[in-house]
């Protein structure tokens, strides 16, 4: 019986995963109440094993990230559809695409002072490296926010990396695909806002 996903296309390399998280940290949150899902898409920093967050406490989702609910979590990178015409051997379309897919346990930040200092340091990330604005801890605007934020963290207890990038093919074709990956990528975000703004 065939192995699925393929072998070649997990990545079981954590250091490649943390890189995903880094570079792309919106995250889309999965909950369970009563079999339906709860999704939110919101960003994610990580730490040590950590994912640190927060989201509007009127957030549906939010009553259910308490100590020790299990929650999954995806983040996206680059992905693209693969034409047969960019191999240099003979192939069918496919679409390549980097997904991690971890899951993990919630913890409560309950302290606003924690809650805050998260925000900072999520900031801080997200800012680098030009570092062009610092969210200070005095600032008048979070002092009124922070009441309307519920702080969590998730200890990763499952990571899975998939890495589907044309693994199978030559050499020449696995690096067509990386450079079609990144054509792609490019092109298509600057098309995609030309469309709908």
């Amino acid at each position: 019986m065939a192995q699925y996903p393929p072998k070649q296309h997990q990545d079981d390399n954590r250091d490649h995963m943390i890189e995903v998280i880094k570079t792309y940290p919106l995250a889309t949150l999965i909950s369970v109440m009563d079999n339906k899902p709860l999704i939110s898409h919101l960003p994610l920093i990580y730490s040590e094993g950590k994912l640190i967050g927060h989201l509007d406490k009127y957030n549906p989702q939010a009553a259910m990230l308490k100590d020790n609910h299990e929650v999954t979590v995806l983040f996206s990178g680059p992905q693209c559809y693969i034409s047969p015409s960019i191999y240099n051997t003979t192939q069918l379309p496919t679409w390549n695409y980097i997904m991690v897919h971890l899951t993990g346990k919630v913890t409560e930040i309950k302290d606003p002072e924690a809650i805050k200092a998260s925000m900072i340091e999520m900031t801080a990330f997200l800012e680098a490296p030009e570092h062009r604005y610092k969210l200070e801890p005095d600032n008048p605007r979070m002092e009124q926010f922070i009441s309307y934020v519920k702080g969590f963290e998730i200890d990763i207890t499952t990571w899975e990396g998939k890495f589907k990038l044309s693994q199978d093919k030559k050499p020449s074709d696995i690096e067509n695909a990386k450079n079609e990956l990144i054509r792609a990528n490019q092109e298509s975000i600057k098309t995609f806002l030309e469309r709908v703004f």
